[in-house]
Order: structure tokens, then sequence, then C-alpha cells
């Protein structure tokens, strides 16, 4: 009885895993977007996308946090060139903000 409810927990937690968007996929589907700050933004609104916008950004601000650190710099300015990469790097048809905050398909 215990090893079928643990292969019944295993296998809803792997199904729950295989649900989760991946950011490329989010990003081709205009789902997020890299906005002008250095972080990932939500261009549509779904329980997957928030959840990859929060992970993301947290992944983020630590990494940026680490390299501010190390180079003696603000953790703003290392977003922010972050950010100027981030966009540069997106590909066509994907969204990014604009300084004023709007959307727009690359």
């Amino acid at each position: 009885m215990k090893s079928k409810i643990l292969v019944l927990f295993a296998g809803l937690l792997l199904s729950f895993n295989a649900l989760a968007i991946s950011l490329q996929d989010a990003k081709a589907q205009g789902l997020v977007g890299e906005q002008t700050n250095g972080y990932l933004g939500l261009v549509k609104s779904s329980a997957e996308a928030k959840s990859l916008v929060s992970s993301v950004n947290a992944k983020r601000k630590s990494h940026y946090q680490k390299i501010a650190k190390k180079n003696n710099i603000s953790l703003n300015d290392v977003a922010k060139l972050a950010a100027e990469k981030a966009i540069k790097g997106t590909k066509k048809g994907q969204y990014i903000q604009t300084p004023s905050g709007k959307w727009v398909k690359k």
C-alpha cells in the first residue's frame, strides 16, 4: 500500500514538472519579455508565466548581486547592463519593453 502511494505521489510530482513552461517557450508564446530593468516581465498573465517570472527574477537578482559585489558597483548598474544585453539578444518576434514601459515585439 505504501509503495503504491509513493509511486502515485512521485508520478504527480513528475507530471507537475512536465507541465511547467520553459523560459524559451514562454518567450516564444509571448507570455514574458525582457524589461529595461534587467528582469523578466509578464506580458500576458497566466499562473505558469507568473511562477516562471518569479523564479527567473530571483535567480537573476542573486547573480546580479554577486557581480555587483565582486566589481564594487551597484546592483542597479549591473541590472541595467544585463538589460541591454538581454534586449539585444532577444529573438525577433519576442517581446521587449520600451523605456516608457510598453511591450513591443522585436
